[in-house]
């Protein structure tokens, strides 16, 4: 078992005070802290070895592409794809997502196309395919849920058309924390014939991934969740597909040779990579799963779990809690609401007693309306919170529901 005692020496930020309180951080799905590996990998690297990569004959050059591309094979096997050639880098999950939405509904959907998605999906997996509805003229059709935040698996097949083309769904909801069963989803869909998008941010995070074992054909990540820098993510797309799809922009880099009256692109995935590309952030990224594995995968997300059901077990016994999402199985997010009291007074109280919680619709307003609530307290654990500081979370709201 980890011992978070130990593992939170690694990131300094914890030891931090705020407003004379220790600082009790339980806002992890918005984003992670990061361990001194980490902020230490991106000084070195622009302090020594700053330099553009690909094409450079001098050294520094030479040592960034060694770098960036060592790191794309680290990504490669933190989540078990075949290839390098099938892992894109990118901004985050958000313009992972944007990436397959423009180019898939381009090459492969046409006006009355349909992309299934569910009701628990982030923002960021409904406005790309409404903006590429709006291109296109496609439909969309959402899974729906029932009360503990689960999916209507049933519902799930008789969506499916002679019209369906895509299938993108959350791996874990970031508001419910609803590990949804993406293996039968994507088994369900490859029957109809139907390739899947899976939203791993909040998964990637917590819990092993094997991309072939699923055998999900595009999985999407953030680095900035994954204790990694922010502005740097991850698309993993089967070679299959990726072949298939235009480039998603152009410019530098994603081409093999360009005329005033022609432009060959360049072979994967660096097709789907103009520009110069966050060559410092793909590797404190591999630095970030470096720290993961030497942890392991299958420790964090036993600790997490049992911390999640501690945390539950003693919030229930505040009078008045309300949560939303309670599925059998359940990852490290809790969200809740306490009597009467508003989500953005609870949340700003809380931080003056330097508990760092998420208030609002957390990106997912049309939950929060099949919900019937204008939004949620949120607290999201991670393998450096400990027990010590759910009592914390739990004595606070217990002092501050008194004030109401």
């Amino acid at each position: 078992m980890l011992n978070a005692d130990n593992i939170r020496k690694d990131f300094p930020i914890l030891s931090l005070s705020v407003y004379g309180k220790p600082l009790v951080y339980l806002d992890n799905a918005a984003t992670t802290q990061k361990p001194r590996s980490v902020v230490d990998a991106i000084a070195n690297e622009y302090y020594n070895v700053n330099a553009n990569v690909h094409r450079g004959v001098h050294f520094l050059s030479q040592k960034a592409t060694e770098l960036h591309e060592q790191a794309r094979e680290t990504v490669r096997a933190f989540i078990h794809a075949r290839s390098t050639s099938e892992i894109v880098f990118t901004r985050g999950t958000t313009e992972s997502i944007n990436l397959v939405a423009t180019c898939f509904s381009q090459a492969c959907m046409k006006e009355g196309d349909e992309v299934i998605i569910s009701a628990m999906e982030h923002h960021s997996n409904i406005v790309p395919w409404q903006m590429a509805a709006g291109r296109m003229g496609i439909q969309l059709k959402v899974i729906p849920i029932n009360d503990k935040g689960e999916l209507l698996m049933e519902d799930y097949e008789k969506l499916f058309s002679p019209h369906t083309r895509l299938v993108s769904v959350a791996h874990v909801s970031n508001v419910l924390g609803t590990v949804n069963p993406v293996k039968e989803i994507i088994s369900i869909a490859h029957d109809h014939g139907v390739p899947v998008l899976i939203d791993g941010a909040q998964s990637a995070p917590h819990m092993p991934i094997d991309v072939q074992e699923l055998d999900c054909d595009f999985f999407a990540f953030s680095g900035h969740k994954t204790y990694g820098p922010t502005g740097i993510g991850v698309l993993y797309g089967k070679e299959k597909w990726l072949d298939q799809l235009p480039p998603y922009q152009g410019g530098g880099e994603m081409i093999q040779h360009v005329s005033f009256q022609h432009t060959t692109y360049n072979e994967l995935p660096y097709k789907f990579e103009a520009g110069t590309p966050d060559y410092v952030g793909s590797h404190a990224l591999a630095v970030a799963i470096d720290y993961l594995n030497t942890l392991g995968m299958d420790n964090i997300h036993a600790y997490e779990r049992q911390l999640t059901d501690y945390a539950m077990r003693q919030m229930q016994q505040i009078e008045g809690m309300r949560f939303f999402g309670t599925a059998d199985n359940k990852d490290a997010v809790i969200s809740f609401l306490v009597g009467d009291i508003h989500h953005l007074d609870l949340g700003t109280l809380l931080d003056r007693l330097g508990i760092a919680v998420r208030t609002g619709h957390h990106c997912a307003e049309p939950l929060m309306h099949r919900l019937g609530i204008e939004g949620t307290v949120r607290a999201s654990l991670a393998f450096y919170n400990t027990r010590e500081e759910i009592d914390s979370l739990v004595a606070a709201i217990q002092r501050l529901k008194q004030m109401f």
